[in-house]
């Protein structure tokens, strides 16, 4: 079965792009209309984060955007093995790469801020290409065969994927050799993992991983984000963020997860139709904490 979906990838990542973009937009709007389970989970969303800014109308043609995005991603996604470093000339185009090479030269390793924004799987194909390989954390899938699958794209380039389970202590050995590592950070978690913050001003709760992990290094934080620009794609590269480092451990996890959760926030708002809308970004709830009230319950960020 591995063999054949690689097969399979190999047959469709050697589609032209327009054809493949064309194909995956159409993918994207034909889930659009049929989904009605992930439409309406993407509309509330919407509403939630935009209700007061955008009309129903802009929201529903957000929403179909999504889905479109999303269908393209999933076509691009069996071209990513087969790309070489050649292949990103007029395709994907960074802006601040200096802010990487900056922090990296550093020598005390780079943390890459970023979440489900735009063909998020580019960036880390895009970094292992231009000689920066990194870490990234990934949930095992429950198919073993697809998650070996999905692996094996996301490994060929040169980065390496870390189970979750197991990812804080392997990526603290590859940043203090210098290396890189990324932890997506816009995705609920339990009350356990994660801290409550502020994101379209409702709670929700951010994994601490990345705070913990800063604080573990010392390494650099660059933001990196992927834009969909029809058949390109612009990796917007910040500059280094200065972390809070006091001698509170506790009130700093939650600063920096506040810190990197506006960050994330402000490039949602910006391109709110190419961010992982599907997901249930709220579905946390400070108030349902089973260890509320206890020192173990989930630090909460104040207004």
């Amino acid at each position: 079965m591995l063999l054949f979906l690689k097969i399979l990838c190999w047959l469709l990542g050697h589609i032209p792009l327009i054809l493949l973009l064309w194909f995956g937009r159409g993918l994207g709007r034909l889930g659009f209309y049929l989904d009605k389970k992930h439409r309406e989970i993407v509309l509330n969303n919407l509403k939630a984060a935009f209700g007061q800014d955008k009309s129903p109308d802009e929201i529903h043609l957000i929403a179909k955007n999504v889905f479109e995005n999303l269908g393209m991603n999933l076509m691009e996604f069996f071209r990513l093995p087969w790309l070489k470093r050649e292949d990103l000339e007029g395709y994907v185009e960074p802006e601040g790469f200096e802010n990487l090479r900056k922090a990296y030269e550093k020598g005390k390793g780079v943390i890459i801020l970023t979440g489900h924004f735009g063909n998020w799987e580019m960036i880390g194909i895009f970094y292992a290409l231009m000689g920066y390989p990194f870490d990234v954390v990934a949930r095992d899938l429950d198919s073993p065969v697809m998650d070996a699958f999905v692996r094996w794209v996301r490994a060929r380039s040169g980065n390496r994927i870390i189970s979750k389970n197991r990812s804080m202590r392997g990526l603290i050995r590859t940043l203090s050799k210098g290396g890189m590592a990324v932890i997506l950070l816009d995705q609920n978690v339990t009350w356990s993992e994660g801290v409550f913050v502020y994101f379209f001003d409702r709670l929700a709760c951010t994994n601490k991983g990345t705070a913990l992990l800063v604080a573990a290094s010392g390494a650099a934080v660059v933001p990196t984000f992927i834009v969909r620009d029809k058949t390109r794609h612009r990796i917007i590269i910040g500059k280094e963020i200065s972390i809070h480092d006091t001698e509170n451990s506790g009130k700093d996890q939650l600063a920096n997860t506040v810190l990197f959760t506006k960050i994330i926030e402000d490039f949602v708002r910006k391109h709110p139709d190419q961010w992982f809308w599907l997901h249930q970004r709220w579905k946390s709830r400070p108030e349902n904490d089973p260890n509320k009230g206890t020192k173990k319950a989930a630090m909460i960020q104040s207004k």
